[in-house]
C-alpha cells in the first residue's frame, strides 16, 4: 500500500526520470475508461463529474476513451479555473473533440439525468475534510442518485489514508486507483488498482519529489529545530562544517560542543556558530579530546534543549574519547546522526536514542557490514546490518543506500568531485536538520539527494570543495533545476 503523501512523491519522481505528469494522467484516465467499460455495455449512458485538478484530469482523459458510450462530462467551475496546466489541456482537447460537456457555475442548479453510471472526479488522495461547495452539492446529488458510482482514485472527500468519511462524502460502489492501493480503501468492497506505467525506481531512487512533500519548516525561532555538534579535537573542519551545513538546510541554530584546546580555530570558521567550549580545568592543561567527566554535561545541554546532536565529525579516537562517546549514547535518549570516529561504537551500546549512521564503506565494514565498492549490489546486507542495530543506515558510495531495516532506498545524486573530503560531514548536517521535520528514515532519503543536489547544482566538477555546498544547500532543497 501506498500513502498519498508518498504517491505525490512517487508521481514527482516518475516525471524527473523521464515520465511526464501528462503521459501518467493519459494512462490514468485510460484505466477509469476500461473499468467503465467493464461496469457498462454499449451503448450506455455515463456522465463524469470532473473538479478541477487532476482528479478531474484523469476523468477528461477517459472521456475520449468511451467514445462507444453515451458520455455526458459536467465540470465543476470555469475552465479557467483548472488548477493544472495538465488537466486544462485535457479540457482543451475534449472541446476540440466536441464531446458533450457541462460547464456548472452555480452548484445549486447542479442535477443529474438517470445514467447508467457515474463517475465520480471531483477530489483525489489529497484533499481530506468536509466538502465544500461545488463538491458539497454535487456529491449530494451523486449520491441521491439510483446510478452507480466509480470513484476516480478515491471517493470524493474520503481520506485516502486513514479511511475517515465526514458527512456527506460521494459513497461509491466501485473505485479505480492507481499504482497501488491506498490505506484507505482497503476494506472497500470494489476496487480496481490500474498500473499506470510509473517505474519502479520512481519509489526506490530518491528523487525530487522526495523533496516537494518534505514538511516546511517552522516561522518561528526554535520551530525548525536546532544541532548540536559534538565534535573536533584532532580536527577542526568537520564539526564547523557538519554545523554549517546544517543551517543551510534550514536548523535555526547551531551549537559545537569542543575541547577547549580547539575552540579558536572553530568558532573563527563562521560566526553563524555558537561555539561551546569545554575542559578548561584552570590550573592544568587545556583539554585536548572528550573525555568521560565531559558526558553528563553534554547529555544534559542536548536534552534540555531538544537538540539534535551529531556525533563524531573530528572527534578522534583517543581511548578516553571512544569511553565518552559509548557513554553518550548509552545515556542520550533524543535523536542523533552518528558519523566518523564515533560510528565503529555503536554496535557496543544499548541505547534509547534514535539514530541515523552515515558511514563510508570503510566505516560500513567496521560496523560488521559488507565490505565492497558496489553498495548497491550488497543492499540486503545493509539492510539486515540496520534491522540488526535497530537504526537507520545511509551507506554513502558511488550510489547512496539508505534503510531502516525494513525498507531500501538509493540516491544516485551527486558529481564524482564529492569524494573531496568534508562532503561526508556536510551530509550529518543536512540530516540532522531535516530530523526537525521529518522521520530519521525520511531525513535521511532526503538528506542524501539534497547533499548530492547541492553538488550538481555547483557543477564544479573535480574542483568542489565542501564549503561550497553551503551555497547550494538552500536551493536544493527548493528543488530547483530538479527538472
Amino acid at each position: 500500500m501506498i500513502t498519498s503523501r508518498r504517491m505525490a512523491a512517487v508521481d514527482r519522481n516518475a516525471a524527473a526520470l523521464g515520465v511526464p505528469l501528462r503521459a501518467l494522467m493519459e494512462s490514468s484516465g485510460n484505466a477509469v475508461a476500461r473499468r467503465v467499460r467493464e461496469l457498462t455495455a454499449r451503448g450506455d449512458s455515463v456522465t463524469l463529474v470532473c473538479g478541477r485538478g487532476n482528479n478531474g484530469g484523469d476523468a477528461l482523459v477517459a472521456a475520449r476513451f468511451l467514445d462507444d458510450r453515451d458520455v455526458e462530462v459536467k465540470l465543476l467551475g470555469r475552465p479557467e479555473s483548472i488548477t493544472t496546466e495538465i488537466a486544462r489541456a485535457n479540457w482543451e482537447a475534449l472541446e476540440a473533440a466536441e464531446i458533450d460537456a457541462e460547464i456548472v457555475t452555480d452548484s445549486h442548479a447542479f442535477d443529474l439525468d438517470d445514467p447508467d453510471l457515474l463517475v465520480d472526479a471531483m477530489l483525489g488522495t489529497g484533499i481530506t475534510g468536509e466538502l465544500r461547495e461545488p463538491e458539497a452539492s454535487a456529491a449530494h446529488a451523486i449520491n441521491d442518485s439510483a446510478a452507480p458510482v466509480l470513484a476516480v482514485d478515491v471517493p470524493s472527500g474520503v481520506d485516502a489514508d486513514t479511511a475517515a468519511t465526514p458527512v456527506g462524502v460521494v459513497e461509491a460502489e466501485h473505485v479505480v486507483t492507481f499504482h497501488d492501493l491506498k490505506p484507505g480503501l482497503a476494506e472497500h468492497a470494489d476496487v480496481t488498482v490500474a498500473d499506470i506505467g510509473i517505474p519502479a525506481a520512481a519509489e526506490e531512487v530518491v528523487g525530487p519529489g522526495d523533496v516537494a512533500v518534505l514538511g516546511a519548516g517552522g516561522s518561528r525561532k526554535g520551530d525548525s529545530g536546532q544541532t548540536f555538534v559534538i565534535g573536533g579535537g584532532p580536527y577542526t573542519g568537520a564539526p564547523a562544517l557538519a554545523a554549517g551545513a546544517s543551517l543551510s538546510a534550514g536548523a535555526d541554530l547551531a551549537f559545537v560542543a569542543c575541547p577547549e584546546s580547539v575552540f579558536a580555530p572553530i568558532a573563527g570558521y563562521s560566526e553563524d556558530l555558537i561555539v561551546q567550549p569545554y575542559g578548561d580545568d584552570g590550573e592544568n592543561s587545556t583539554t585536548d579530546h572528550l573525555a568521560p567527566e565531559h558526558v553528563p554535561e553534554l547529555v544534559d545541554t542536548a536534552e534540555r534543549h531538544d537538540d539534535t546532536v551529531i556525533l563524531g565529525p573530528g572527534l578522534g579516537r583517543h581511548p578516553e574519547t571512544e569511553d565518552a562517546a559509548r557513554q553518550f549514547l548509552a545515556e542520550f535518549s533524543g535523536t542523533a546522526v552518528v558519523d566518523a570516529d564515533a560510528l565503529p561504537l555503536v554496535p557496543e551500546v544499548d541505547t534509547d536514542a534514535a539514530l541515523v549512521l552515515t558511514p563510508n564503506r570503510s566505516e560500513l565494514a567496521e560496523l560488521d557490514g559488507p565490505e565492497a565498492d558496489d553498495l548497491v549490489a550488497h543492499a540486503d546486507e545493509i539492510r539486515e546490518l540496520a534491522a540488526d542495530l535497530g537504526h537507520t543506515i545511509l551507506a554513502k558510495g558511488v550510489v547512496d543506500v539508505i534503510t531502516d531495516g525494513e525498507t531500501v532506498r538509493r540516491c544516485r545524486a551527486g558529481t564524482p568531485g564529492m569524494t573531496v573530503g568534508g562532503t561526508g560531514d556536510t551530509l550529518a548536517g543536512i540530516v540532522a536538520a531535516l530530523l526537525s521535520r521529518a522521520a530519521p528514515f525520511e531525513a535521511a532519503c532526503v538528506g542524501s539527494y539534497v547533499n548530492g543536489r547541492a553538488a550538481e547544482l555547483l557543477d564544479r566538477g573535480d574542483g568542489l570543495r565542501a564549503t561550497e555546498l553551503q551555497e547550494t544547500i538552500p536551493a536544493a532543497l527548493e528543488g530547483g533545476d530538479d527538472d
